[in-house]
């Protein structure tokens, strides 16, 4: 059922974990829905998919509402029905003071010096793995380094087993792209089982992995309860298990089609942190959720206190009203602060966005390094998958061995 504020022609049937075409481009099948017949004259719709929702459509209209911490809440955390009411992630869910002070901690945790603390490690791990790659002559890359490099990186910060990562990985799916296999009950108490003896341990004796150095944080003077305990340690295993691996796959399908770009940041590496900035930036794959608190009276419209906000990264970053030429990648871009929504805006922009952006330019620095030139396989297609975070799900690569 459609709500009586919404105009008749706004509304729209737009299923974020299933856009049309979306296993073939992700990006088109988000901009398809901006150029539709809806999109170029209104920056808010309102889909019929999943309960019913608003999906910002144009960059402006996507970055004042990321950044309207007042009128827009962050505890909803997603359109996946009980999601939110379940998971109460610390800080991710919270709003005003008591996020201030929870983010507080957790920011300390992943201050910059513990995160270049760990570039040497970030920096074995890829060249360990690149060095494996090589001389196959192909991979897919998906399985092969996405999904591994950088869930490894933060299973070693917050010191859990490395074997642990194919289960770890399954449940942070469930989280982005649920498939009706496990109810949100079910993936919160699998999480918390998991992690339990690891928090239990860290309040009782820290050490000094990142789990431990935020425990040791005090939140406004006191310390932190198990209970919050229990939802920090949830949002930082579910928000370090999927995003980095889908902007590293992103990254890596540019250069295989874009040989040019691999030889210039191989001939100029000190263009490699600007580079993976912008590629950050072209090739966002994060969208949030808000619940409104308060009416919102934008784009012609009302979002009424209630209603439920999505809010596509992909939908601003490649927006020409908010970069021109926007899906051109120009490293010269990122020689300058952008302020795209790769990473989030305002209040609630990424706790590890310095760590995911470190990892980034490893990668960039040491793949190109260590292989040659690399392009698509030609026989096997790239495949991509929506969702809260969207994905290639298999990106087949070719080399000279």
């Amino acid at each position: 059922m459609v709500p009586a504020h919404v105009p008749a022609g706004r509304v729209v049937d737009f299923d974020i974990f299933s856009p049309p075409g979306v296993e073939r481009d992700y990006f088109a099948a988000w901009q398809r829905l901006a150029e539709s017949e809806t999109g170029p004259n209104h920056g808010l719709v309102w889909t019929t998919a999943n309960g019913g929702h608003w999906i910002a459509t144009r960059g402006a209209v996507v970055r004042a509402l990321w950044t309207d911490a007042e009128r827009l809440s962050n505890a909803c955390l997603a359109v996946t029905p009980g999601l939110g009411e379940v998971m109460q992630f610390i800080p991710l869910q919270q709003d005003g003071a008591e996020h201030k002070a929870c983010r507080g901690a957790v920011m300390k945790g992943l201050a910059s010096r513990h995160v270049m603390a760990m570039e040497p490690q970030v920096t074995a791990a890829a060249r360990e793995l690149t060095a494996t790659l090589r001389p196959r002559g192909a991979c897919e890359f998906v399985a092969d380094f996405a999904e591994i490099l950088p869930l490894n990186v933060f299973l070693t910060m917050i010191a859990v087993p490395l074997e642990d990562r194919p289960r770890l990985r399954r449940l942070g799916a469930q989280l982005t792209r649920p498939d009706g296999t496990m109810t949100v009950e079910q993936l919160k108490q699998a999480a918390d089982d998991y992690l339990w003896p690891f928090i239990a341990q860290r309040l009782e004796q820290p050490g000094d992995d990142l789990f431990s150095r935020i425990l040791a944080e005090p939140i406004d003077g006191r310390a932190w309860t198990v209970d919050e305990a229990r939802r920090m340690c949830r949002n930082l295993l579910f928000g370090g298990l999927d995003t980095v691996a889908a902007m590293i796959g992103m990254v890596a399908l540019h250069l295989a089609r874009h040989p040019e770009d691999q030889e210039r940041l191989r001939a100029e590496p000190e263009l490699i942190p600007a580079a993976a900035d912008e590629l950050m930036r072209r090739y966002p794959t994060v969208g949030v959720s808000r619940n409104a608190v308060a009416d919102v009276a934008i784009d012609g419209v009302v979002i009424r206190a209630g209603d439920l906000v999505y809010l596509p990264s992909v939908l601003h970053n490649l927006d020409p009203a908010s970069f021109g030429q926007p899906e051109r990648v120009d490293f010269s871009r990122g020689l300058s602060p952008m302020r795209h929504s790769t990473l989030g805006a305002g209040a609630h922009r990424c706790v590890g966005a310095g760590l995911a952006r470190m990892e980034i330019i490893v990668f960039l620095r040491e793949w190109l390094a260590a292989m040659p030139r690399f392009a698509l396989a030609p026989d096997r297609p790239v495949t991509m998958k929506g969702g809260n975070v969207g994905a290639c799900t298999e990106l087949p690569l070719v080399w000279a061995a």
